[in-house]
């Protein structure tokens, strides 16, 4: 484990020799009780786990064995030779190698990469490993993520941009009633709240970004409802997609995922909103979960502060439409955006836990997960 260490004593000048001196004699003879005690702590430290790094397809990968060890898991009996389960008294990851589906906690997550094996050993690649795994697990080690005061609700589409159509009603009257509702609650929990549409009326991506941007001391959260075919279902989480990784089932990555995104700063906290957004609504709506997935959506890719993007279900299935459309179903999903801004708060205020000790040559891309 390293240590940065301030010196104690500074240069000095020549006039400040005699009176440095015997100061710092004085400052050192205090330092003395302090630094034994240190010592004897690190002395009793147990051995931190190591990551194991292993090069695939021209991405760092850790091993799973290397996760495991470091989050205190246990491999368990999974119910099939490909996959794998990892499970401790808290936390819980299973998967399947050659998918990038993982469901940690028993939420669903897309990974940007698949899981892999390699030399007979399951891999999951660094930038999943610092980007999904260590914000969902240990969101406490966030660094001031707990410290906002403000909620920006975003209700998708307005005006002439009407959204997504269905036999029960438009995406932009349900996105508007949702957002209404969920500032209700929030309000009431003591957050400022700030609408970037109060009406219906039409708001320019860019300009939802630019209300955003306003605060700092702030979350973003953007409501939408989605359409597709008559028997898509479900409810699905977006985050922006970290920089050189391509958005969720795009083929491979494309030059602009190379640009530097104003978001990009938040990644971690993104991660932890959109995972404390996707368990709050699955709680509460009781709907297919279509997975925490990757995105560059104009709204989460411009804005400063942490935000994701909720898909609440189809339109344009008649199940999920039937739902949509009653007020006691858009209340649950206002109640489980008031929990998940509760749930963030708490999980990102928690203890901060041990620092990652990593193999040399592994550096961190995220500031918290592989830090040496």
């Amino acid at each position: 484990m390293g240590l940065a260490v301030r010196p104690v004593f500074g240069p000095m000048t020549k006039g400040a020799t005699q009176r440095g001196s015997r100061a710092g004699g004085h400052r050192l003879r205090r330092m003395v009780p302090w630094l034994l005690a240190w010592m004897l702590l690190a002395v009793s430290q147990p051995a931190r786990a190591q990551w194991k790094l292993v090069k695939y397809e021209g991405r760092d990968h850790v091993t799973l064995d290397s996760v495991a060890q470091f989050y205190g898991m246990a491999r368990a009996a999974s119910g099939s030779d490909s996959g794998f389960l990892l499970r401790s008294g808290r936390h819980s990851l299973r998967g399947k190698i050659g998918s990038n589906e993982l469901l940690i906690n028993g939420i669903k997550f897309i990974l940007s990469y698949p899981v892999a094996s390699v030399g007979g050993e399951h891999v999951i690649s660094r930038m999943d490993l610092s980007k999904v795994i260590e914000p969902v697990l240990r969101p406490g080690r966030i660094a001031g993520a707990d410290g906002f005061s403000t909620v920006v609700l975003d209700a998708g589409h307005g005006g002439h941009d009407s959204g997504a159509r269905g036999v029960f009603g438009v995406e932009k009257q349900m996105t508007l009633d949702v957002v209404y509702r969920a500032r209700d609650l929030l309000t009431r929990m003591g957050y400022k709240v700030k609408l970037t549409r109060d009406g219906d009326r039409f708001v320019a991506l860019e300009e939802r970004t630019r209300i955003a941007n306003q605060y700092r001391d702030a979350i973003f959260i953007s409501v939408h409802f989605n359409a597709g075919s008559s028997h898509a279902t479900g409810i699905e989480t977006f985050t922006l997609a970290p920089r050189g990784v391509p958005s969720t089932w795009q083929d491979g990555p494309r030059v602009s995922d190379f640009h530097a995104c104003a978001g990009n700063a938040r990644d971690q906290e993104n991660m932890a909103l959109a995972t404390a957004s996707h368990a709050s609504m699955l709680s509460r709506l009781g709907m297919f979960d279509r997975g925490i997935k990757r995105a560059r959506f104009v709204v989460i890719r411009n804005i400063r502060i942490p935000g994701v993007l909720l898909e609440g279900g189809f339109v344009s299935n008649p199940q999920d439409a039937s739902k949509l459309a009653t007020a006691q179903y858009r209340q649950q999903m206002a109640v489980a955006i008031a929990d998940a801004v509760r749930r963030y708060k708490s999980a990102t205020a928690g203890p901060a836990t041990p620092t990652l000790v990593v193999r040399a040559g592994m550096e961190s891309e995220s500031g918290n997960a592989a830090r040496p």
